[in-house]
């Protein structure tokens, strides 16, 4: 098969599909190898760059997908009536956070972590399928664990989760006493 035909075929695979589809499973319905694949997603990717394009590929994880561009959002959302817009609480940025830093982890971790009841907010999540069941753990009671998903990627334009920032280290972190004390300072 010829590369432009390998790549109309990755498009159209993609295309199809509308989920992240693993390089792994692109490489063996080819049949070829990951470097060549590597050659038609860049190939793409240039192809999809232009300015008249409305849709891009994105890279989740070691997964390829097909997308619009960002910039078509309201006239898509207009044109499948899609009314509003999801909008994440603290509360559930706080337990994404914590998830993704820390996954897999219990509901009972992130409760430990947020000091409250996580169990409304961690079943939101999941429904949007921000969240998914990572198995259980063997301990008592078998708790489930959960993980981050693509769509967490996708939602945060996150190509891995290796693309999170850093947290701050223990010393560059405020406490309450470096709070009240300027406080002071500048009340003076």
């Amino acid at each position: 098969m010829e590369k432009s035909s390998m790549t109309a075929t990755v498009e159209a695979v993609l295309f199809a599909s509308g989920e992240p589809i693993e390089a792994e499973k692109l490489c063996e319905v080819l049949g070829i190898v990951r470097k060549d694949l590597d050659e038609i997603i860049e190939l793409l990717n240039e192809q999809y760059d232009s300015d008249d394009c409305g849709i891009m590929l994105l890279k989740l994880n070691d997964s390829f997908q097909l997308a619009t561009k960002e910039q078509y959002a309201q006239y898509i959302k207009s044109a499948l009536e899609i009314k509003k817009n999801s909008v994440l609480s603290p509360a559930a940025m706080e337990a994404l956070t914590i998830v993704a830093y820390n996954q897999p982890v219990t509901k009972g971790f992130i409760e430990h972590v947020r000091g409250v009841d996580s169990s409304g907010v961690v079943n939101s999540l999941v429904e949007k399928g921000l969240l998914a069941e990572a198995g259980r753990l063997d301990l008592p009671g078998r708790p489930i664990a959960y993980k981050t998903t693509d769509n967490f990627l996708r939602s945060f334009r996150l190509t891995s989760l290796d693309e999170l920032p850093p947290l701050p280290d223990q010393q560059e972190q405020l406490t309450m006493d470096d709070v009240i004390e300027e406080t002071e300072k500048d009340a003076e």
